[in-house]
């Protein structure tokens, strides 16, 4: 009869573990190609202004794009409180227009709700690729981090092997 109650105990708090929902880490980058070379944003604020001017957060370099060219706004999921999304719209915050405008994905449109590897070109060589990386982890197990896993080239044991002549 014991061994019917540790058997049944394992099966409870295995089950428990099984039913622990799925955490969702997503991290939103932005990398940006100007005149300067390649720079990457990690987008966490509410609100960026995106331009060349020097106040911008996220500054461009190009006398091509406005001033105050673009605006992101990060805005929660319907169906889930804790994740959320940017939206690129045009101009400054205030609704003033950008000069030349975006273009997203090959379409010049004045807003976009963003997706991962959305291109957005502010103009001639200045063009920024978004990029919404997820990492799935389920609740209560290891992190791989703790475990080193070293791979080994068979060339390589080669050379070891020539040290010891």
């Amino acid at each position: 009869m014991a061994k019917y109650d540790i058997k049944q105990i394992l099966i409870n708090q295995s089950s428990k573990h099984l039913s622990m929902a799925a955490e969702i880490n997503e991290n939103h980058l932005l990398i940006i190609e100007d005149d300067q070379g390649r720079k990457e944003f990690s987008l966490e604020q509410p609100v960026y202004s995106i331009g060349r001017d020097r106040e911008c957060n996220i500054r461009l370099m190009s006398q091509f794009v406005s001033r105050r060219h673009a605006t992101l706004v990060r805005l929660p999921r319907e169906h889930n409180s804790h994740s959320y999304y940017y939206r690129i719209v045009d101009g400054d915050a205030k609704g003033k227009p950008s000069s030349n405008g975006l273009m997203i994905n090959g379409r010049k449109i004045p807003a976009h709700d963003l997706k991962n590897e959305d291109e957005i070109v502010f103009g001639p060589q200045v063009r920024a690729i978004y990029y919404l990386l997820r990492n799935t982890q389920r609740l209560g197990q290891t992190d791989s981090s703790e475990y080193d896993i070293t791979l080994i080239n068979p060339g390589m044991t080669e050379d070891f092997e020539d040290l010891g002549d």
